[in-house]
């Protein structure tokens, strides 16, 4: 588990807008510069834990086009572990300059119900989510050994009831079955009739979306976290609005107030891609605002000095 010397810390989803160059060294890496805006443009909101934004492709294409077995969007042969790590380079960037870096994964279950079935491989769904799983518990140790604070694994098909969770809980126990680093599963959505399913997966923490989907809170409020921590997303990001500081300090209040301030992370509710680049910084700003009014509040602290007082526990 890792030490993370915030009450309150906050942190992203993951994507962020892309934002191309056209500079002479984009014909190498078109990509590049997108990757440094996105990690600029977090440590300048002032986000604790960030993540390389990314912007290499939609969360499906991201990974399935690397995997060998998968051509398009159809699954042509037995699916196995990609030949070079797909995120850690630029996952890497990200750690050279800032220490707290999550690294992120489309989950096994959300990328075998995106994905056409066109061979006799697989039998179904459930064979397919198994063996995603396998290869992508190498990109997993991956990202561990690059360093990373914690491990996210997103999986958005678990709210719609379209995935067997039975199946989606086994493969999470193969990706993550030789991780020393803390999990959080991502699950964005509505979480009724799902949630005591989701609970009883092994992972360290879940993420979900509250801001847009406040009913998330009435289902989770009296259920059983145990010691697990939770990303709290208190920032809607299906809307180019910005929030004002004291709706989001509103929602986060909220948040304290049926989980505890321990056991929080502060996020916005998914990736900021589909955003205009100026209102997902403005939203990641007025995150960290209200996170550190909320700091003062809930420590009696400072506002000079509040974000650095020790929550007193290990994430």
């Amino acid at each position: 588990m890792i030490l993370i010397h915030k009450v309150l810390p906050t942190t992203v989803v993951g994507s962020y807008p892309v934002v191309k160059s056209t500079s002479l060294r984009s014909l190498m890496d078109p990509l590049k510069s997108a990757v440094e805006t996105a990690v600029a443009d977090q440590l300048a909101a002032g986000i604790d834990i960030i993540s390389d934004g990314q912007v290499r492709g939609d969360m499906i294409t991201a990974f399935a086009s690397r995997l060998p077995g998968v051509r398009g969007q159809q699954v042509v042969g037995k699916v196995l572990p990609p030949e070079r790590p797909i995120t850690v380079p630029d996952t890497k960037y990200a750690l050279s300059k800032h220490p707290w870096v999550k690294g992120i994964l489309t989950g096994p279950s959300t990328l075998a119900h995106s994905l056409q079935i066109a061979t006799p491989t697989y039998r179904d769904r459930a064979d397919l989510t198994l063996d995603l799983a396998q290869a992508l518990a190498y990109e997993a140790r991956a990202l561990q050994d690059a360093g990373v604070t914690l491990i996210q694994i997103d999986e958005p098909i678990f709210s719609t009831g379209a995935a067997d969770l039975a199946v989606g809980a086994q493969a999470l126990q193969i990706l993550t079955s030789l991780l020393q680093k803390p999990v959080m599963l991502h699950v964005c959505g509505g979480l009724v009739g799902v949630i005591d399913e989701i609970l009883k997966m092994r992972v360290a923490g879940f993420d979900f979306e509250f801001a847009g989907n406040d009913v998330n809170l009435q289902v989770l409020s009296g259920k059983d976290l145990g010691d697990r921590f939770l990303g709290f997303g208190c920032v809607d990001s299906s809307d180019p609005v910005v929030e004002k500081v004291p709706v989001i300090k509103k929602r986060i209040q909220g948040g304290i107030e049926a989980f505890g301030p321990e056991r929080l992370l502060l996020d916005p509710d998914c990736g900021l891609r589909m955003l205009p680049r100026d209102a997902a910084f403005q939203k990641l700003k007025a995150l960290v605002d209200a996170t550190r009014e909320a700091r003062v509040e809930y420590t009696g602290a400072t506002p000079r000095d509040s974000s650095w007082i020790s929550p007193g526990r290990s994430l």
